[in-house]
């Protein structure tokens, strides 16, 4: 069976950008572009494979939804930049002729929105000035404050987790012990995979610390965690990590400095968990995220992790605006965590891989892959409704 089109959106501005994939339908091309700004339309962007054409060039200060149409040959991503390549919101895989929201609050600036035919290169630009000062935000209600409160220190105390099984990887590398820094490993990549969207809204500083043998370039070498997880699982040695393992100690001591001063929202909030879901389609159940260690289900368990507690901080105000979404989602995440757990491994057992609670990914059939799948597949939908619950009045 072919599944559906990995539908995948990273978190924005580090303080007050949040992006959102609210739809996903058959597109319209012939669909007029409507009013932007605060309670306005949506404003089109129409992404082929040589332009990357948007409604308006200047908009108000303020959220705003971009309404994309892909008609495109091949897969594409959006993305809405400010200086410096920072990402305000971007979508993914938008397969041809279909049409995806997003939705981004932009502060007075300059950006580029930009479309990527293929999902690769620097993309074709389209210049939009943000103008004025924004409508401020609704105060939030004691209980969502309490919300937002609750996340900030899971957040925080992942990231000190993150800083701490980091160090314990880099000092067996720095110790010379191979098999103990392979152990080490996949205790890490679960921290960092429960926050992953926090680290994808500081620009440059998720590359550094994540960056995959794909994204090299000669201005880019391969850094981070997955080029020591390539010398120490796929060469066997511990001779050149230790340069990379000082700046991986450095970047993820940034990260842990930077996370403080990220102002959630319960809109940023139900933006990751869907980034986290996604992640887990994109990479983690195809087994592209640790092609050297085959730990992806560690991946995997971390974003279903980071995205479960989102879900149960938020499911009191979903359950009084839509009941209904919780009956959907209080049912699937069980049914994707119980069917992860059928992959746990322990010593002695088939595909067990030591430090990793979960069998190595090679050892899975493709029918517990296509299974996995599913499972994400059933629970992406109901998870993407949660950012227009919450944000609606």
């Amino acid at each position: 069976m072919t599944s559906p089109a990995i539908r995948v959106l990273r978190l924005a501005s580090p303080v007050v950008v949040a992006a959102a994939l609210l739809a996903d339908c058959s597109s319209d091309n012939n669909a007029a572009p409507g009013p932007s700004g605060p309670g306005g339309g949506p404003v089109t962007v129409n992404a082929s494979d040589r332009s990357c054409r948007v409604a308006r060039s200047t908009l108000p200060a303020g959220r705003h939804t971009f309404e994309i149409t892909s008609t495109t040959s091949q897969v594409t991503e959006v993305y809405v930049y400010a200086a410096g390549d920072r990402i305000m919101g971007e979508v993914e895989n938008v397969g041809p002729s279909t049409k995806r929201n997003l939705i981004v609050d932009l502060p007075a600036g300059d950006y580029q929105v930009t479309c990527k035919p293929g999902m690769v290169g620097n993309g074709i630009r389209t210049a939009l000035t943000v103008t004025g000062q924004a409508v401020p935000a609704q105060t939030l209600d004691e209980n969502l404050r309490t919300v937002v409160t609750s996340y900030r220190t899971y957040v925080q105390t992942e990231t000190r987790a993150l800083v701490d099984t980091t160090a314990a990887f880099v000092a067996a590398i720095n110790s010379g012990d191979a098999a103990k820094a392979r152990q080490a490993y996949p205790s890490a990549r679960l921290h960092y995979e429960r926050i992953e969207p926090i680290a994808e809204s500081f620009g440059d500083l998720d590359p550094l610390i994540d960056m995959r043998i794909d994204d090299v370039t000669a201005d880019s070498p391969f850094v981070g965690f997955h080029a020591l997880e390539q010398l120490l699982f796929e060469k066997n040695t511990v001779d050149g990590t230790q340069p990379l393992a000082t700046a991986l100690t450095t970047n993820v001591g940034k990260l842990g400095t930077l996370v403080k001063t990220v102002g959630f929202t319960p809109l940023i909030m139900a933006n990751g968990a869907k980034s986290l879901l996604d992640e887990v389609a994109k990479s983690k159940v195809t087994g592209e995220e640790e092609r050297y260690s085959r730990i992806d289900l560690v991946d995997f368990a971390g974003n279903v992790d980071g995205a479960r507690y989102v879900y149960s901080a938020l499911r009191p105000a979903l359950l009084e605006k839509k009941p209904q979404l919780v009956t959907s989602l209080d049912q699937r995440f069980p049914t994707l965590v119980n069917l992860l757990n059928t992959h746990l491994a322990k010593p002695g057992d088939r595909g067990y891989t030591p430090g990793s609670p979960y069998v190595s990914y090679d050892a899975l059939t493709p029918e517990q892959v296509r299974a996995l799948a599913v499972e994400v597949d059933a629970i992406s939908e109901p998870i993407g409704q949660i950012s227009g619950v919450v944000t609606a009045g």
